[in-house]
């Protein structure tokens, strides 16, 4: 197996648990093509896959971490809680069934998809996610798209809190507010979409940055969010793509250079407002 030229970064979620800071995302990819994918991921050095039950392709990625053959130990899975498992008594039946696609005994990341703020469910749900991490059959538990008045509810129960927040976040939607209540509660931030489905790819000035340091725009992108202590999962099915999306740590963007990214952000949404979605 290829590994990228320079070891890849990890973060160490406040529950203790190891992360990948880089991993490699299956969104929108078919379960037939999901084996494939992720082999070559693999293959080509990415320790971290994450999935969702609503995505369709949990078997996919369970035959290509089969196939892999690497130790359970060595491969950091995450999948999530879709909207139709919303309740206490909900969350267990709804992991084992991802478990079984899968594969695995446990999952080491399980987050709940989205808050669907229009009922309490998510509260209820949180207490359901404590209960299968307390059985084993989840490391770590956290969220997806939950805003801060989300995660204060959360809080609010006077349980655990959630290690990860998995977000949309990339140059176009920054997702300040949110990140600074992370970070608050010494919640992970996580990126899905990092690369806002390809448009900051256009920007001139990530073009601009991409050529003064040899790499791909998508390179400068990973890189920023990299260095600004996020977790992201970019997500390809073009075997060149996947290795060039791992090969974001040979080089480091100058404290100039983050501010130019950062200040690109806007009202560049690609996905449902969390506080409007409730499936």
């Amino acid at each position: 197996m290829s590994t990228p030229s320079t070891p890849l970064p990890s973060i160490t979620l406040h529950d203790g648990t190891v992360m990948p800071q880089l991993g490699f995302g299956v969104f929108q990819v078919p379960d037939d093509g999901a084996r494939a994918a992720v082999e070559t991921a693999l293959e080509t050095g990415y320790r971290s896959v994450d999935t969702a039950a609503i995505y369709g392709n949990e078997a996919g990625v369970g035959r290509a971490l089969a196939a892999a053959g690497l130790p359970r130990e060595d491969v950091f899975v995450t999948t999530k809680l879709w909207l139709d498992g919303l309740s206490r008594e909900g969350v267990r039946p709804a992991l084992e069934k991802s478990l079984g696609l899968l594969g695995l005994e446990f999952v080491d990341l399980y987050l709940i998809h989205w808050p669907a703020p229009a009922t309490d469910a998510y509260l209820e749900a949180w207490q359901g996610m404590e209960e299968i991490r307390a059985a084993g059959l989840a490391r770590s538990i956290g969220v997806s798209n939950f805003l801060p008045e989300h995660l204060e509810r959360v809080a609010a129960l006077g349980g655990s809190i959630p290690t990860v927040n998995q977000v949309e976040l990339h140059p176009a939607l920054q997702n300040r507010e949110t990140v600074a209540a992370n970070t608050r509660r010494d919640i992970a931030t996580e990126a899905w979409s990092p690369l806002g489905q390809g448009a900051a790819l256009d920007d001139p000035a990530i073009g601009a940055i991409a050529g003064a340091h040899g790499v791909t725009p998508a390179q400068v992108v990973l890189r920023w969010h990299l260095q600004q202590g996020r977790i992201v999962i970019p997500k390809s099915v073009t075997p060149s793509r996947i290795a060039a999306n791992l090969e974001v740590t040979g080089f480091s963007l100058t404290q100039e250079e983050l501010a130019a990214i950062d200040a690109l952000d806007r009202d560049g949404r690609t996905g449902p407002h969390p506080a409007q979605f409730h499936g």
